[in-house]
């Protein structure tokens, strides 16, 4: 028997396919911008693909949150050490 369901990997491409048409829109520097937002989605598709959600957009933006979060804390660590020398 096959799979009956696609994968967490195959919804986030039809997810990325369908804001296609709001990439299309962005100005030319935002576009690597939202590409880089899909990356960090790619890469919590294996926390995303078992959690299982009903809704597959709550990873995308949970993933996309906790990358946020790690580049604000690496930026704020990066201050901190200018800041005290």
């Amino acid at each position: 028997m096959g799979r009956t369901n696609p994968t967490y990997r195959d919804q986030l491409g039809t997810i990325e396919e369908e804001w296609s048409p709001y990439r299309r829109a962005l100005r030319r520097q935002d576009k690597s911008r939202f590409d880089q937002l899909f990356v960090y989605a790619r890469d919590h598709a294996d926390a995303a693909g078992n959690l299982n959600h009903p809704d597959p957009l709550a990873p995308v933006w949970m993933a996309m949150a906790l990358e946020q979060e790690r580049r604000i804390a690496d930026l704020e660590s990066q201050v901190d050490s200018l800041t005290d020398a």
